[in-house]
């Protein structure tokens, strides 16, 4: 997808110039993330690139900014701490409210995901909250120092700290800070659903800080694990793949925010379906496909397309399949049938018609679906199967594909 690009300063939290970036959907947001970035790192890592995109892909706004001394953002990294980082969040959020709307989604990556935590009880319009590799105690990062920086930082009041190949001064307010902040009782009392995503092979933040954050929270939350993932997500398959859990799971507790009198964040309406091309450079025939309230991926298999999403046949088999056991679920019930499970199993084909020859004579070869229908259900008889069989052949998406269907087709 052609991505809207804005890239802004705003003030922080110190005063500070921030440097920001906004990725935007071409054809309206349908909701807008704000995304915190790792411990010294900054909004363009490799992991905080690919995830935005990727939402943005999927229909989301973007906002991902550097905190105050880092990337190309103003100020004395030495002059902060985790306090004003989640105060530096709050500032973003305010901008974002005063321009193109709150955020209702937050999104942390390791420190920034403690950070997001910390803040979402100060962002009123949040429905969604999201961490990826993050400490469930904030003084984790202390753990990353070189032996002897902590004891320098006691005894001089700051010292250089090697990380990531990069020098840092870090002071003793900083120590401090990180010392007193309580994250697990913040979550605790957070009553926003929570998304955490970590890896169980994360060699910076060990996988039970996620157990930690995930204990502490209330219902509603969720866990997933990025298994082989390292801690910056560089595989940018780890990258696509928490994008895609992200948007598919945020949509749950976004359809709220969606003002059906905004026909750039209004769903399209029932029997309508938007299909259009992503355009990622990695994914050639990737596409965007939005049904009601729902966004879903589309790509061709392996070989032609990159397998991002379902093909469109596959999509077809779907129709069918699921409209197949929504009609035997909905006849069961009417009827009072002992019916207790549906399994539908469907594979496209192309079978040669012994009935129907092309012009040289050979039999023309026709499209077919095969469908096997399971029912399961201790007390079904055999008129019961007999029926649900004939029932089948009844449902809706099976009489438009094999009625007298006509499509028409114009160029807007």
């Amino acid at each position: 997808m052609n991505a809207h690009i804005e890239k802004f300063e705003f003030t922080g939290s110190l005063g500070d110039s921030l440097a920001a970036r906004l990725d935007r959907p071409p054809t309206g947001a349908r909701a807008v993330a704000l995304f915190a970035h790792c411990f010294t790192c900054s909004k363009d890592i490799a992991a905080a690139s690919r995830i935005s995109s990727g939402l943005v892909d999927a229909g989301f706004a973007v906002l991902r900014f550097d905190f105050t001394g880092l990337g190309s953002s103003e100020g004395e990294f030495a002059n902060t701490n985790f306090s004003s980082n989640v105060d530096d969040l709050i500032a973003a959020a305010d901008h974002l409210r005063e321009t193109i709307g709150a955020p209702q989604i937050l999104i942390g990556h390791s420190l920034g995901g403690a950070a997001v935590l910390a803040a979402v009880g100060r962002i009123p319009e949040v429905r969604a909250v999201a961490t990826i590799g993050a400490p469930a105690d904030p003084a984790h990062v202390t753990a990353l120092f070189g032996p002897g920086e902590l004891d320098a930082i006691e005894e001089t009041g700051e010292t250089a700290v090697h990380l990531a190949g990069r020098e840092f001064t870090i002071t003793k307010q900083f120590l401090d800070d990180v010392n007193m902040a309580k994250l697990t009782e913040t979550v605790a009392a957070m009553k926003t659903p929570l998304l955490v995503l970590h890896s169980p092979i994360d060699d910076t933040v060990g996988i039970d800080h996620a157990r930690e954050i995930f204990d502490a929270a209330r219902h509603p939350k969720s866990f997933i694990s990025l298994d082989s993932a390292d801690h910056l997500l560089t595989n940018r398959a780890d990258s696509a793949f928490v994008a895609s859990t992200l948007a598919t799971w945020a949509t749950r507790y976004i359809i709220e925010t969606l003002d059906p009198d905004d026909e750039a964040t209004a769903p399209p309406p029932e029997g309508y379906v938007l299909v259009e091309e992503t355009h990622a450079e990695q994914h050639h025939f990737a596409q965007r496909v939005v049904a009601g309230r729902h966004c879903l991926p589309a790509d061709e298999p392996i070989g032609i397309g990159d397998d991002t999403g379902p093909s469109p046949y596959d999509y077809l088999l779907a129709a069918l399949g699921t409209c197949t056991s929504m009609t035997l679920r909905m006849y069961a019930e009417r009827k009072k049938m002992p019916l207790d499970h549906v399994t539908v199993h469907i594979r496209h084909d192309r079978a040669h018609a012994d009935d129907c020859m092309d012009e040289s004579g050979k039999p023309c070869r026709i499209e077919q679906l095969t469908r096997v229908i399971s029912v399961e259900g201790d007390d079904l008889t055999e008129q019961h199967r007999a029926d649900l069989l004939r029932i089948a052949d009844r449902c809706p998406v099976h009489r438009t594909l094999e009625g007298d269907l006509r499509i028409a087709t114009e160029l807007d």
